[in-house]
């Protein structure tokens, strides 16, 4: 069964691969300590499925080893507006977000297959 229902291609998103992509030197007591780049990536997941579930999923479409996944959920807001037809209203459907990180060194190309 798919989990998986599209990669989350934002800026916010594209700003934490970004930063997560990088390795790091962190000073601790006088001393510097280098942590290695783990790269996060976003997708947009089905409210039922579970951490194990989302990590297999991932690994088997984009042969990746996956290390840690968060997931979040989001309610879905309600939205009025008023057209000719006068006040409509209406609400978002809510979601299921995962963000996982990947072993140093693995990278997904999203755009790969355009």
């Amino acid at each position: 069964m798919a989990f998986i229902i599209k990669p989350l291609v934002t800026e916010k998103m594209t700003k934490l691969t970004d930063k997560s992509s990088e390795d790091k030197v962190v000073k601790v007591k006088g001393q510097s300590r280098n942590i290695s780049a783990q790269p996060k990536y976003g997708f947009i997941v089905k409210p039922e499925a579970n951490k194990l579930e989302i990590k297999k999923e991932v690994e088997r479409l984009y042969n990746v080893t996956v290390v840690d996944v968060n997931t979040a959920r989001y309610a879905g807001k309600r939205s009025s507006r008023y057209t000719k037809a006068g006040l409509v209203k209406g609400q978002k459907n809510a979601f299921k977000k995962a963000v996982v990180t990947l072993k140093n060194g693995d990278t997904i190309d999203f755009y790969s297959n355009i």
